[in-house]
């Protein structure tokens, strides 16, 4: 069951083997695309698995950058790993970006796991309960930094002791939540918190199990399972776009509505262009869409 009636479609760039202004490079380029509604990139401090010495970019100071030079897109990290940063710090970030961009931030979260990164940092990875139950948390403290004139905030995990949080972001009552998440716990989570759901399960037959606990999640607390966008990535190979049009059609059809494309960077061969034009455009008429519909 599809959960709503529109498509949006946008782009993620790894901050990995490109300079910034190949990045800002192509992030201008989906920016002048009206089909391409949000932009985001990912969030880790160092290239994962034999290559550590790769250069990466770290994503919320990038992420500042890239929306003071952009225009229209909605934009964000996809996801934020939530033991990486405190969330208050985050959220005064959070708070600085959606101001830059004139209120088009998405805040991405997930629980983090990366245990190489974890460990080479020197940054503690707890439990995977643990995570969840500090995603939770996180996601209200920051809520109420964002809501309230002067935050309290006493969690298992965190607190917060007459904490200001000014200037408040432009977006009321606050920028939505767009939460990574696959696991029951965490899908739970994603109930309470998210305005945006996004998961990298395998198939679309198991992104459809994935949606239906969703559901059920929402009903159990009274939440509308219609208010929370689902969200899924889809790879492109530049030599196969149209594969890419079938993988986007498949979780479509398993109710994925807000569709995120791995751009590769830099695009020499005017990948963006052709995605627009040969993939996302015909899965927008197929889907008895305009731009004014979106």
């Amino acid at each position: 069951m599809a959960h709503h009636p529109s498509l949006r479609f946008g782009i993620k760039t790894a901050p990995t083997h490109a300079t910034h202004e190949e990045l800002l490079h192509v992030w201008q380029m989906a920016d002048a695309l009206p089909i391409f509604e949000h932009a985001w990139l990912n969030d880790h401090m160092m290239s994962l698995g034999d290559h550590p010495t790769d250069p990466y970019l770290e994503s919320w100071t990038l992420l500042a950058a890239l929306a003071a030079t952009t225009q229209r897109l909605r934009l964000g990290v996809m996801v934020t790993d939530n033991t990486y940063r405190h969330p208050a710090l985050l959220a005064k970030m959070a708070a600085t970006i959606d101001i830059i961009s004139h209120g088009r931030l998405n805040v991405g979260l997930g629980t983090g796991w990366s245990e190489q990164e974890h460990h080479a940092y020197g940054i503690a990875l707890p439990p995977a309960g643990e995570r969840v139950r500090r995603l939770d948390e996180a996601c209200e403290l920051m809520r109420q930094l964002w809501t309230l004139p002067v935050a309290n905030f006493e969690g298992r995990y965190y607190q917060l002791h007459d904490a200001y949080c000014e200037p408040k972001p432009i977006q009321k009552p606050h920028p939505p939540f767009a939460i990574g998440a696959e696991g029951e716990r965490t899908l739970r989570v994603v109930a309470r918190h998210a305005d945006i759901w996004d998961c990298s399960v395998n198939t679309p037959e198991e992104y459809r199990q994935k949606s239906a606990i969703l559901d059920q999640a929402c009903v159990a607390i009274g939440r509308d399972p219609a208010t929370i966008e689902h969200s899924r990535h889809i790879s492109v190979d530049p030599s196969d776009l149209h594969a890419a049009y079938e993988g986007t059609r498949a979780f479509i059809k398993v109710g994925a509505t807000y569709i995120i494309y791995h751009m590769p960077v830099p695009d020499p061969q005017g990948v963006l262009q052709r995605l627009a034009e040969e993939v996302a455009a015909p899965l927008r008429t197929e889907y008895h869409q305009t731009d004014d519909q979106a």
